[in-house]
């Protein structure tokens, strides 16, 4: 359920219209924030971080990067949402579904993004700007599924993974 969603005034704009700073250099088939695994019609995503919520973040960057190419992406509008979830695993499926609920809405792909989670409540921002000529669309996500989902942490990092669907 979503409690709170709303976008931000479209005031965040990157005067230079450049790529979203926190994103250069993390991005791309060397990543060690996120990877993917193979399944039969969809894809694997696993996200890595130092903490759960980086973990999030970097599953968030992994599956808008099946859409797009993250570094041509500029930070021009933020968005924000807020859910509850006391479910840690329930939490990585539902932020990626409304992180892809609100690109919809809004026109958008994400490149950036931040969640934070205070007991069961978590409240995420996804910065980017609207689809344009210059985004090669990728592979369309559908969805995150309950599919092969775990959230744990291993080795002092944590890992969220899911199957997501396209």
């Amino acid at each position: 359920m979503i409690i709170n969603r709303h976008p931000m005034p479209p005031g965040r704009v990157d005067v230079d219209q450049q790529p979203c700073a926190a994103m250069r250099g993390r991005i791309g088939a060397g990543s060690d924030r996120y990877a993917y695994f193979e399944h039969d019609a969809d894809i694997g995503l696993t996200g890595r971080g130092a903490t759960l919520e980086e973990a999030f973040d970097a599953a968030a960057a992994g599956m808008f990067a099946i859409m797009t190419d993250l570094a041509i992406v500029r930070c021009e509008r933020t968005v924000k949402l807020e859910f509850e979830e006391a479910d840690v695993e329930l939490a990585l499926v539902r932020w990626l579904n409304l992180l892809l609920a609100m690109a919809r809405e809004h026109g958008m792909v994400f490149a950036e993004f931040r969640l934070d989670r205070d007991g069961v409540v978590w409240r995420g921002a996804a910065t980017g700007e609207a689809w344009r000529g210059e985004h090669e669309r990728g592979v369309e996500v559908k969805g995150a599924t309950l599919t092969l989902l775990r959230v744990e942490q291993r080795e002092g990092r944590w890992e969220a993974r899911c199957v997501v669907d396209v």
